[in-house]
């Protein structure tokens, strides 16, 4: 039996939002319509940042650290940042060597004493500013040795933008991105759909999220407890 042999299949945003008004029994009848529906897509979008971790929007960043400064921007499109660690080189090479950094909260970062001290830094706090966070070191990097600053950030998706773009979304989110916008325009078109069209979009996105995993292995060690004996 002769297949496609290719896996490119995506959509455009014109053809999402096609898709979103179908599932409403309705269909585009002017340029308001069309905006309408790119505007709840990009709502949708923003609903997806506070579902947890996608991981195609996890990216590598770095920042040369100056010595003396502990307050550093994040890039523009990062919502938050997931693991930090200092490196003595630029990139990776085979005399890099890498620090971890502990991630703390604001809270602990306040009780820190003398934060303008200088030397390796060992913690960092993230202050979740809008729309660019910044990255907080302590202590104060000297950067003697270590002169980069890398991290792991959760970038933002990006916005539908023009009709004929694609979505800034994986192949497995396709499905529950035309569900949500069917259930967003509902909202506004069809309001007997709403219900339906919710377990519809929630269904879809929690598979969808169960398979944005890490499939890495998991190690269980049993805790050791020595009784006292008289």
């Amino acid at each position: 039996m002769a297949t496609s042999g290719t896996t490119a299949f995506d959509l455009n945003i014109d053809e999402v939002i096609d898709e979103g008004y179908e599932r409403c029994g309705l269909s585009t009848n002017s340029g308001y319509d069309l905006r309408s529906a790119r505007r709840s897509l990009n709502l949708l979008f923003a609903e997806w940042g506070n579902r947890g971790i996608h991981l195609w929007k996890v990216n590598l960043n770095e920042i040369t650290l100056v010595n003396g400064t502990n307050e550093y921007t994040t890039a523009s499109n990062v919502n938050d940042v997931l693991e930090a660690y200092v490196s003595t080189t630029s990139g990776q090479t085979a005399s890099t060597q890498d620090v971890s950094l502990t991630k703390i909260d604001r809270s602990a970062f306040a009780a820190m004493p003398n934060k303008g001290s200088t030397g390796q830094p060992s913690q960092y706090y993230v202050q979740r500013l809008d729309p660019v966070p910044k990255i907080f070191l302590y202590i104060t990097p000297d950067a003697s040795t270590y002169t980069h600053l890398k991290y792991y950030s959760i970038n933002r998706i990006e916005d539908a933008g023009s009709y004929t773009n694609q979505a800034d979304v994986a192949y497995r989110f396709l499905p529950c991105m035309c569900a949500g916008l069917a259930y967003y325009l509902a909202m506004k078109k069809a309001p007997q759909l709403v219900q339906q069209n919710k377990l519809v979009y929630e269904d879809e996105l929690k598979r969808a999220l169960d398979e944005d995993g890490q499939r890495a292995s998991t190690f269980i060690a049993p805790q050791t407890f020595y009784p006292t004996v008289s």
